[in-house]
């Protein structure tokens, strides 16, 4: 198992995070707990920014809160000086909560509803990431109504075939999400906003899909991008004010993955945008990118407990765990995999093949297959690492499994920043009828 950030083994033989001993996590917090490495966090924040400050400084990084949304999540982008993206009502609400500053948050989505973007237009957030024809015009119409303008960049998509799984591709033109350049939609969808009154379009979006390591997808992107700018430059006379790349970026989730540093995709992309622009003879745009994986996939670890182990002679072993598919459902949704040890046997050697199983009555619900551990026994601490993207952000309460605690780790202290549902919350919002309640009264 490979360690990130702040991960070491320390002298009890324990795994450590922030220096934090995972057995001292589970015994202050419990389990399953996420566990996120502060430190890390802010590591790769600064990583991004320091590196647009030396390729191309007219830039904004902003984070993708969909991959892990909390309001300490969003104070610390706040203090790393990143904008923020949202894609919803909630994310939008946890971000305001928080104090993050409106004016630097993007509202993404691709079905934005009335009550959602009446929530934006109070705040008065910063940009509208527009989907399609429709949010166009109503947005335009809410915009009359409050006598505003709504800024906006229109999604489009680039046709790019990105190297990555098919469920995270979105730059393709058979995509729920943009307006397609191939088959002239984009361009339309710019000639609209540029005739409505309450809209003032600032540039343009895209997104290619997520886990991506080929930089030149990157590239092409970007090339493809200015070549659109250039074309409504000739067509419409609008000059792009802004260029908004996406993220995407891949992380490391097991020994097959090769993660490009960040710092390598800035100057990839800073180079392809100066080199479109010059041989177009267009201004330089602002370039916006928006990392979620990047920032807080490796920082994440979750620690569970080893419940019952279960040995088929000659089949599989089966090492059970208090947690599973509702708190990481990737590997149920789209076959992701994770590297794993146990975190109060780091220093052991492994012994034996296991696969990891969650607790939910689903055969699906299976974490890890064949996994190289030592002798792993009821009672042990498995840490899964790599869990800090779109693990926490798709929990469920599926079997009425309550939701698990976050917990920020950083120089040898850790703090909890969402507590962990109790059986009472996962009732706080049922209603029995009141017909059935004198039913229930008699049953008892």
């Amino acid at each position: 198992m490979k360690l990130h950030g702040t991960m070491r083994i320390n002298q009890a033989g324990h795994l450590e995070i922030g220096g934090c001993d995972a057995m001292e996590l589970v015994r202050q917090f419990g389990t399953p707990l996420y566990v996120m490495d502060e430190t890390l966090l802010r590591d790769n924040c600064r990583a991004y920014v320091e590196s647009f400050q030396k390729h191309y400084p007219d830039a904004e990084v902003i984070y993708a809160s969909k991959v892990f949304s909390t309001m300490a999540m969003c104070r610390l982008v706040a203090e790393e000086d990143m904008g923020l993206d949202v894609v919803s009502g909630g994310e939008l609400y946890t971000a305001l909560a928080s104090g993050f500053p409106a004016g630097r948050i993007y509202f993404h989505g691709n079905n934005k509803t009335p009550e959602e973007l009446e929530m934006a237009l109070e705040a008065r957030v910063g940009r509208y990431v527009v989907d399609n024809y429709g949010e166009l015009e109503l947005l335009n119409e809410l915009a009359r109504q409050r006598r505003t303008k709504a800024k906006i960049l229109i999604r489009v998509s680039p046709g790019i075939d990105a190297h990555t799984h098919h469920y995270i591709k979105t730059g393709m033109i058979d995509s729920k999400f943009g307006l397609a350049i191939a088959n002239g939609q984009a361009m339309m969808g710019v000639e609209k906003a540029l005739g409505m009154k309450n809209l003032e379009i600032k540039g343009i979006h895209c997104h290619i899909g997520s886990q991506i390591f080929d930089l030149d997808s990157f590239k092409e992107a970007a090339a493809t991008m200015m070549a659109f700018v250039r074309d409504i430059r000739a067509q419409t006379g609008f000059v792009c004010e802004e260029l908004n790349l996406g993220g995407g970026l891949g992380i490391h989730y097991t020994e097959d993955d090769a993660p490009r540093p960040a710092g390598d995709l800035v100057a990839v992309i800073a180079a392809a945008v100066r080199a479109a622009a010059a041989d177009y003879g267009l201004p330089l745009p602002k370039i916006i990118v928006e990392p979620g994986r990047s920032i807080v996939g490796e920082a994440g670890v979750t620690l569970y407990t080893v419940g019952s182990v279960k040995d088929i002679p000659g089949i599989r072993k089966y090492v059970a765990v208090d947690g599973g598919m509702t708190d990481n459902p990737r590997p149920a949704l789209y076959q992701a995999k994770y590297e794993a040890a146990l975190a109060n046997k780091m220093n052991l050697p492994a012994e034996e093949t296991v696969s990891i199983a969650g607790k939910c009555c689903e055969s699906g619900d299976m974490l890890i297959w064949d996994l190289e551990l030592p002798p792993a026994v009821t009672g042990d601490i498995l840490a899964v690492t790599s869990t800090g993207a779109y693990n926490y952000a798709m929990a469920s309460n599926y079997n009425r499994n309550p939701r698990p605690a976050v917990v920020f780790a950083s120089g040898g202290k850790a703090e909890l920043v969402v507590r962990r549902e109790s059986y009472e919350d996962l009732v706080r919002n049922d209603v029995v009828p009141e017909r059935m309640q004198s039913k229930v009264a008699c049953l008892a």
